[in-house]
Parts: structure tokens; sequence; C-alpha cells
């Protein structure tokens, strides 16, 4: 079966040194009919976990979606889908059609602090407030945790989750020192000034390794987002 080796945004610089990760790195397998029918299972869909249960099925070696951070899963995700249909992905924006070449796809650039960093957590100081936090990137194992959560609020609170809050709960690891998880959630949920929580998530956003799915319209200065829809795995949905 033939592979491929994919590079990663974050260059396995925050994976612990005994992982497989921390060589930047990964080997994945190209995609077969055994894939295809992942991609097609209507209870995987159903739960929002086919992507997750794909990509687990490609990564070769003892490697899984969950330990990936965020942005390194999206690289994997965009390798898997060019070996697997082809490197020109075609979709709507503007009423027109674009077709991109995904092997062309870059690593975005990020915050020079994060090489400065030798593990997955970050010092910031709030601007406004001018409490020092530490911070993570998130995995996949995260995210999951995260979605869990929601789905318990969503049946308490019916006007709403408060996503963005629960995400930075998840996010930050101490405040002041104190490392506590209560007391980084009553932080959150009483103390976090909007104008420092839109600090926060700049800064994370800035250190967060990613694969750029950033494109430029004809007659626009300003990249948008390549849009990821069902097209982007079911060419053939269109």
């Amino acid at each position: 079966m033939p592979t491929e080796e994919v590079s990663l945004p974050s260059g396995g610089k925050l994976y612990p040194k005994d992982s497989p990760l921390s060589s930047g790195k990964v080997e994945i397998k190209y995609m077969t009919a055994k894939e295809e029918d992942i991609l097609s299972n209507q209870n995987y869909i159903e739960k929002g976990n086919v992507l997750d249960k794909l990509l687990d099925s490609v990564l070769i070696g003892d490697v899984k979606v969950d330990d990936l951070l965020i942005g390194d899963k999206n690289a994997v995700m965009v390798a898997v889908r060019a070996l697997g249909y082809g490197k020109d992905y075609t979709f709507k924006y503007g009423g027109e059609e674009h077709t991109i070449d995904l092997t062309a796809l870059q690593p975005k650039k990020i915050d020079s602090d994060f090489e400065k960093s030798t593990e997955n957590e970050f010092s910031f100081i709030l601007p406004k407030s001018e409490n020092e936090v530490t911070f993570k990137l998130l995995t996949g194992k995260d995210e999951k945790k995260i979605d869990a959560e929601l789905k318990g609020l969503k049946k308490i609170i019916k006007e709403g989750t408060p996503s963005l809050t629960t995400r930075l709960k998840y996010q930050i690891t101490s405040v002041n020192g104190d490392r506590d998880t209560k007391s980084i959630r009553e932080f959150v949920d009483k103390f976090l000034l909007a104008q420092d929580s839109r600090a926060l998530r700049e800064k994370i956003r800035s250190l967060s390794p990613d694969i750029d799915l950033t494109f430029y319209p004809e007659g626009r200065e300003e990249g948008v987002d390549i849009p990821i829809g069902i097209s982007f795995f079911w060419p053939d949905l269109g």
C-alpha cells in the first residue's frame, strides 16, 4: 500500500519528546474502498465523527487523530483529500466556481512567540485587567471534551450555549499562577472582561499553527476562507 509523509504546521514542537508527533511529520496511506465505506457510514455521519474515523484509518503508526493539534489535524485532512480524490478542489464563492490546488496550500504565518516555547503552554498579560494567564493550544481530544460539555449544556440552557467561554475554560491553564480548574472557570464566568477576552482569543489565534486556507478572489485584495463544504470529501455530491 503506497504511503505519503505529511509535514505538520507545528513542526512537532509542542508534542511530548517521546511522541512520534514530535518529529513534525506523520505517515498516511492512500484512501481505499474501506475509507469510502467510512465516509458513507450513516452512523458516523449522524454522530459527527466521520472525519475523525477516516483520519484514524489512514494514519500509520502509533498516532491518533485525538492527539493532533487542531491545525495539524487540518493539514492531515487536506493531504488525505488530495491523495484520495485529487489535488483540485472546486467550490462556489460569490456565485462563481473556483478551483484551487490543495497541494499548493502552505502553513500560515504564526506569532514569533511560538518558536520560543518548548511545551504547549504560553503566557499572556491581559491588556485591560493586567491579570497574567497561561493557555494551551487545543488537540482533537480537547475538542471532543468541549463538544460533549456543550451538548450537556444545551439540554439545560435552552436560549443558547456559551461556546466561547466554554472553549476558554479548556484553553486557559492558569490565572495569576492558580491552576485550580474551579478557579479558572470562575474567572472566565465572572471576571474576564470582554476586552481581555478578545485580546486573548486573538493571541491564541496568532500562535496556532495551521494550514493557510485562504484564497483571493479576482478583484479583491483581502483573502477569504476557502469554504469547506460537503463536496470536500464527497466531490461527486457537488
